[in-house]
Parts: C-alpha cells; sequence; structure tokens
C-alpha cells in the first residue's frame, strides 16, 4: 500500500504532534552530517515504535546505496548480514526507481521483495519514505517491525514531515561540511605552499605533497606520478599510514589504458582499483576508490597526484573530488614557484662563487707563482751552496703544491652548485670528481663494506683529508694516467682491531725513476 490509498480499519490514527515537533528539533540541530544522519534513522525509530530503521544513502550518478546507517541491528548483525544492498533489486530498489512512499503489511507476501542477504533478521511490516533535499533525492528512509502492530498512516504522516524536515537538516548540515571541508583543504594548501617555499629537495617537495593530499582526503595512501622516458609514468614520492613497501618505484607501462589521461593532464576517478580494467599496477589489488589529479599549471605538466583508499571504503563524492582537483593544481604551482626560487638562489650562488673563483685565480695563484718564479731563480743564482738549494728547492715544491690545490678549490668553486652529499660515499666520489678535471681523467673508486653506516665524523674528515693529499701528490708526479682508490671498512689492523684503510694507486713516475706509487692509510673505526 503506497501513501494516499485509503487506510484499512484500524490503520489509521492520530499522529504524535508534540513528538513530532521534539523530533523535528532534535534533526535540526545537529550541524555534523553523519551524526545528523544517524539521529534522523533513530529519531524516525522512537517516533514510530520501528524494532529496525536504515537510512540509505544515494549515489546521485549511479542510482545505488553507497552508505547506510541503521537503528537495531547489532554489530553481529551487521557482520553476517555482510556487504550492504546496492539497490539493484527488492524493495530497496523499488524506492530507488520510484522515490515514494510505500506502506506494507506483510513485506515477505510482495512481488517486489526479494535479495534478502542470509543473516538478515526476519521482518515483516515495512515503512519505507524517500528523503529529498531541495529537488534531489538524497537517500531513503526505511523502516520495519512496528512494535504493537502495522504501519497506519498516522506513521506515515509522521515519517514523511519527518523526512522533509530531515531534507533540509541534511542539507544544512552539507553546506556546514562543505565549508568545513573547503577550509581544511585551504589550509592544506598553504601549508604545502609554505613547506615548499621553505628551502625543500625535490623529493621531499613530491613527498610534503602527497603526504597532505592523504591526510586531507582521509586516504589510505598519497602518491605522486612522474613521466619516464619510455612512456610510461612511476610513482616517484609515496605516503601512507602503515608501510609504504613496493609503492615507489611502482609504474604504468605505456599502453595502459588509463596513461593516455594522465599524461594527457586528465583526472581519472576510479570507483574500485583492484577491479577497474584500466588500473594495470601490481599494487593495485591493496586500493579500492580513488582519484588521479593532474599536478599542472600553466600548461606544464609535473605529474600525477593519486589519492587511493582502502578496498570497501566510501567513494570520494563529488565536493571531495572537486576540493581535492583545486589542491592539486594549487599544489603543482607551488611546486614550480618553489622550483623558481630554487633556481634563483642556485644562480645567487653561482655568481658568488664565481667572483670568489676569480678572485683566487687573479690575486692569490699569480702572486704565488710570481714567488716561485723568484725563488727559482734564487736557487739557480746559489749555485754551489747545496744546503741553500735544497731549502729553497723545497720551498718551491711547496709553492707548486699550494697553487694545486688553490686551482682546484678555483675549479670546485667555478662548477655549477648542487646540493652537498648527504652520504660519506657521496663525499669521496666528489672529491675524486673534483679531481678529475686536473688530471684529465676520473680516478677508479671501490668501496668495501657498509662505509655509510661505519665511518663517521671525526674519522671521515680525517680520511677525506688524506684522500686529497693523496690525489694532489699524484697530480704532481710525471707521467700518471690512471689512479685506483679504494675504501676499506673492513680491514683488520696489525695490532688484529677493526680498521679503515685508504689505498692510493697510481702508474706515475716516482723519484728514482721508477714507475707507480701506493699511498696507504689507515685508523680504527
Amino acid at each position: 500500500m503506497t501513501g494516499g490509498e485509503p487506510a484499512p480499519p484500524g490503520r489509521s490514527g492520530t499522529p504524535d504532534l508534540p513528538g513530532l515537533l521534539e523530533a523535528v528539533i532534535s534533526v535540526g540541530s545537529e550541524l555534523e552530517l553523519r551524526p545528523a544522519l544517524q539521529r534522523i534513522v533513530d529519531t524516525a525509530a522512537g517516533l514510530t515504535g520501528a524494532r529496525y530503521a536504515a537510512l540509505g544513502v544515494l549515489d546521485p550518478e549511479h542510482r545505488r546505496i553507497t552508505e547506510l546507517f541503521t537503528h537495531g541491528l547489532t554489530e553481529g548483525e551487521r557482520h553476517r548480514i555482510g556487504r550492504l544492498p546496492s539497490g539493484a533489486a527488492g524493495l530497496i530498489g523499488e524506492l530507488i526507481r520510484r522515490p515514494r512512499p510505500l506502506l506494507l503489511d506483510d513485506l515477505t507476501a510482495d512481488p517486489r521483495s526479494c535479495g534478502v542477504p542470509d543473516g538478515h533478521p526476519r521482518m515483516r511490516t515495512f515503512l519505507g519514505v524517500p528523503v529529498r533535499v531541495g529537488e534531489e533525492v538524497f537517500g531513503n528512509l526505511y523502516l520495519t517491525e512496528r512494535r504493537g502492530g502495522p504501519f497506519g498512516d498516522g506513521d506515515l504522516t509522521l515519517v514523511t514531515v519527518l523526512a522533509s524536515q530531515a531534507g533540509i537538516a541534511i542539507g544544512n548540515a552539507r553546506l556546514y561540511e562543505t565549508a568545513r571541508h573547503r577550509e581544511r583543504w585551504i589550509e592544506g594548501a598553504a601549508a604545502v605552499t609554505t613547506a615548499l617555499l621553505s628551502g625543500h629537495g625535490a623529493d621531499d617537495a613530491l613527498t610534503t605533497v602527497a603526504e597532505q593530499a592523504r591526510i586531507l582526503a582521509g586516504a589510505a595512501a598519497g602518491v605522486v606520478l612522474q613521466p619516464t622516458d619510455e612512456g610510461g609514468m612511476e610513482i616517484v614520492a609515496a605516503s601512507t599510514r602503515g608501510d609504504p613497501e613496493g609503492l615507489v618505484g611502482t609504474t604504468i607501462l605505456p599502453g595502459s589504458p588509463v596513461l593516455a589521461q594522465l599524461l594527457g593532464g586528465e583526472a581519472v576517478f576510479v570507483e574500485d582499483s583492484a577491479t577497474d580494467p584500466r588500473m594495470t599496477t601490481p599494487v593495485r589489488s591493496r586500493f579500492g576508490p580513488s582519484m588521479m589529479l593532474p599536478l599542472q599549471s600553466g600548461g606544464r605538466l609535473i605529474g600525477t597526484l593519486a589519492l587511493p583508499r582502502h578496498r570497501g571504503d566510501r567513494a570520494y563524492t563529488a565536493v571531495e573530488q572537486s576540493l581535492a582537483s583545486r589542491f592539486a593544481a594549487h599544489a603543482a604551482l607551488a611546486l614550480l614557484l618553489a622550483d623558481a626560487q630554487h633556481d634563483r638562489e642556485r644562480l645567487a650562488v653561482y655568481e658568488d662563487r664565481d667572483r670568489i673563483a676569480r678572485d683566487l685565480h687573479d690575486l692569490v695563484v699569480q702572486r704565488l707563482f710570481a714567488t716561485e718564479m723568484m725563488l727559482e731563480s734564487t736557487r739557480r743564482r746559489a749555485g754551489g751552496e747545496e744546503e741553500t738549494g735544497a731549502l729553497i728547492g723545497r720551498a718551491v715544491d711547496e709553492l707548486d703544491s699550494t697553487i694545486q690545490e688553490v686551482r682546484t678549490a678555483i675549479f670546485a668553486l667555478q662548477q655549477p652548485p648542487a646540493d652537498a652529499p648527504t652520504t660519506f660515499r657521496g663525499r669521496v666520489l666528489r672529491e675524486t670528481r673534483g679531481a678529475a678535471v686536473l688530471l684529465g681523467f676520473p680516478p677508479s673508486v671501490r668501496f668495501t663494506g657498509a662505509v655509510d653506516a661505519l665511518v663517521r665524523e671525526p674519522l671521515e674528515g680525517r680520511l677525506l683529508g688524506e684522500l686529497r693529499g693523496a690525489l694532489a701528490a699524484a697530480h704532481r708526479r710525471a707521467g700518471v694516467s690512471r689512479i685506483e682508490v679504494t675504501v676499506d671498512v673492513t680491514a683488520t689492523l696489525p695490532d688484529g682491531g677493526d680498521g679503515v684503510r685508504l689505498l692510493v694507486r697510481d702508474d706515475g713516475t716516482r723519484e728514482d725513476g721508477g714507475r707507480g706509487t701506493e699511498f696507504t692509510w689507515e685508523a680504527p673505526r
């Protein structure tokens, strides 16, 4: 029986107006959307004496239930029922297809009643009413098993009025929730901009964007993908609530159905990553609803921000998709600004270092070279004074070594500034690369053992100093065409203790005319 039909004898009744008024006030007092929805269900059950009540929230695009708020079901009963009804069939589907009040004495006798899952409590009496927010059907309110007999027209009137007021309350709660969400996303975007412009490195900047977006969206993970040279896209930064293992480095291969959209700067919204045929990455089985948003500004595509949720989590709403898309556009602009600021800072440092290098070359090196020439001339004039000649010779050698070291420093200053290495291994490689310009060839470098874990200050500084000296000495030798550098942190010292050994071999000419020199330095660790 539907609303509007004559009521059978004994089913009409006077609505509980005081109770209705109290219920309307109660429902309208809640500003948070989800608590408001639960209060509507509880209030409807209390107003009609229904044992069970539910409010099914509809997806306006696909016309199916996305969330179900219940009253009267225990946690055990909910667990036995399992997945929510989709609304594709049965009386739930009937209300979705034809959103008007529905009143039944025995739902089991109605031919439209089907698809009741195993474990669902037995129900007979039924009252269903659509809940509208403006012209949109937000969801449906379902009531069953009225205590004291079937639902009557009085119950129908009460629930219809309550549903009308609930629509107003839901509309207000939606506006309030949207405003709060918008405020959070704006604050998040501002936090990202502040963090990026404070001087984070490129990798840290992308991770900052991924982490902030994950928190704001309530996602299981936030990842940033960037185009690869092969024409695919690779996850280069990730943030998760748990262990991000297996995410960074995951690649979308060329030919993937979703790739053309991502590389074209289009947003992609996925209902279930694990089953969507467009998703081809091996990590897709972990996730459910997802949105992939272009990090794009001024026509330049930096990459894609993906925000997947766990399987079974609710899908993203249209409001969430819109707010996240705006955040992605803002983050892309902030990344470009941070990159431009970093370039300006690097240029300023480069100009300053170039000035210092020019001053060193024009003043210090020229004066040292002139002093060396004067000493060399004095040594020749000293003639047979052997001791004086030897002293002057050593002074000339020291000046020559100083000139070479200053020239090495000048070269290092003239190189484009780069982020300083953060590991001991990187610092050793930086020293050998700097020497390669003066030598004309790169020394070979070999590491043995966990050098980054076992070499710390002050041992690190001492070893790097010895390495610089050994490379400078090798440069002064004639005929050097090959240098081998070995850093061994598994060495055993003569006293049997654990130590670090630096070995520098070259093929230059020795003072005795022989070929090849070997420099060894050891220290305990």
